[in-house]
């Protein structure tokens, strides 16, 4: 009695697409501009069948990943920048800058055109919905100039809840002027002023829609951390994978022991706390600045 021989073979481009390379028809492209080696030769057949237990398969000189392994990755999203994966209006995405990443990986929220700063991108459809989920309430942290000088009884108001188009009622959980910002970026002025806001929602144009409501128009925004991850000195345009420590991070509430309002008084009594220097943590860059 014969047995029946299963084969172990499948197309490459169904291969690195199941990898998360990319699509099917990516990953064709991928193997017609000889990005893809098997077994160390260049492979230019669309058609060829590879077995992926046996056959050592290279993407632009990378290894390729293990199957259903998950990346977590902090970027720095510059302005002008879409967060999205393609755009029909040939626009710059974030996509553009996820080129050298070993797999599909897609933004977990949005950061507006002209905003900038931290944004996290994953393959991990369990941990996206757990940073976006209400109940875990975490904390996202905002520098924003504003086009004027807020007075106490409006930063009141957004503690105490404003309505915003699309979303309803909307509170912070901190809001507390920067006095005080080296950042060449980040200038005082005696009519602009920079605050720093922290919410647990996430709602379209949040940030800026809360500030209108006070009358005020929001000039430059930066998300500075999520939860306790903070971008630290990462550069605008660049990217760090994350580490287990690093991704609990995300579920720490970056908030005071007690909050409230913040006043700045003329004097103070409390010592300035400096920046400590940066922590590399397996790739990751971890900033300590409590400010950030």
């Amino acid at each position: 009695m014969t047995g029946v021989l299963k084969t172990t073979q499948v197309r490459l481009n169904k291969l690195l697409a199941e990898r998360g390379v990319a699509s099917r028809r990516g990953a064709d492209k991928l193997i017609e501009e000889g990005q893809v080696l098997v077994n160390g030769k260049k492979v230019y057949e669309l058609g060829v069948k590879v077995n992926p237990a046996e056959d050592k398969i290279t993407v632009s000189g990378k290894p390729l990943r293990g199957k259903n392994q998950n990346l977590y990755i902090m970027f720095n999203k510059p302005k002008n920048v879409i967060t999205s994966m393609n755009d029909p209006l040939e626009r710059v995405t974030v996509a553009d800058y996820m080129r050298e990443v070993p797999g599909r990986v897609y933004p977990i929220g949005r950061l507006d055109w002209d905003s900038e700063g931290l944004l996290l991108l994953t393959n991990d459809g369990d941990f996206a919905q757990k940073v976006m989920h209400p109940k875990e309430e975490v904390t996202k942290t905002y520098h924003v100039k504003l086009n004027g000088q807020p007075l106490l009884y409006q930063i009141k108001k957004l503690y105490a809840g404003v309505s915003i188009p699309e979303a309803g009622k909307v509170k912070a959980k901190l809001v507390e002027k920067l006095k005080v910002v080296k950042d060449k970026d980040k200038k005082t002025s005696d009519k602009n002023d920079w605050y720093k806001i922290v919410i647990t929602e996430g709602k379209n144009h949040q940030v800026r829609e809360m500030f209108k409501k006070i009358g005020f128009d929001v000039i430059k925004l930066q998300r500075v951390a999520i939860g306790k991850l903070r971008i630290g000195s990462l550069e605008r345009g660049a990217f760090v994978y994350l580490n287990d420590a690093a991704r609990e991070r995300v579920f720490m509430q970056d908030l005071p022991a007690e909050t409230g309002i913040r006043e700045h008084r003329p004097k103070s009594t409390k010592k300035s706390i400096k920046p400590t220097k940066k922590k590399f943590e397996k790739g990751l860059r971890i900033s300590d600045s409590k400010d950030a």
